[in-house]
């Protein structure tokens, strides 16, 4: 079994499946809203060049997501993909 670890420590190219979404009430309700939802298979493009925040790609679309949001979501690798 794949272990789980925190999306924003994935490096661009990498894909996840999400496992579990943290967070408070409200942020987790944004989430859902953004169609980040257990399950769901989420791809990191890449870092801002400062770092904050990392681009996703998740059900069709690019999200931005800063560094402190994705680390309320835990995911499991799914390998390496085209990058």
């Amino acid at each position: 079994m794949a272990d789980s670890t925190q999306l924003h420590l994935l490096q661009p190219g990498q894909q996840a499946v999400i496992t579990r979404i943290g967070g408070s009430r409200p942020l987790r309700r944004r989430f859902v809203e953004m169609g980040i939802l257990k399950g769901e298979t989420i791809r990191i493009e890449r870092n801002a060049p400062l770092g904050d925040p990392v681009e996703y790609f998740i059900k069709g679309y690019h999200l931005a997501l800063r560094k402190e949001e994705a680390a309320q979501i835990e995911v499991t690798l799914n390998g390496n993909t085209n990058g």
